[in-house]
């Protein structure tokens, strides 16, 4: 099974920061409020999908 994946732009968007905001945030502290992307082969950072939910204290919800 393939997980979707958001680049740092979506999960901005998402979530109403700015994309350099997360960038810094991950820099300097390792990780985004727990969250840690991967590397795309083009060096791009990859933010599983349901991070949103996760960051937004969604998950396990209903939608």
């Amino acid at each position: 099974m393939q997980h979707r994946l958001l680049t740092t732009g979506d999960l901005a968007r998402a979530l109403g920061v700015q994309a350099e905001s997360i960038r810094a945030h991950l820099y300097r502290r390792g990780s985004y409020y727990g969250l840690r992307p991967t590397k795309g082969p083009n060096k791009r950072l990859l933010w599983p999908a349901d991070a949103i939910e996760r960051l937004l204290g969604k998950e396990g919800e209903a939608a």
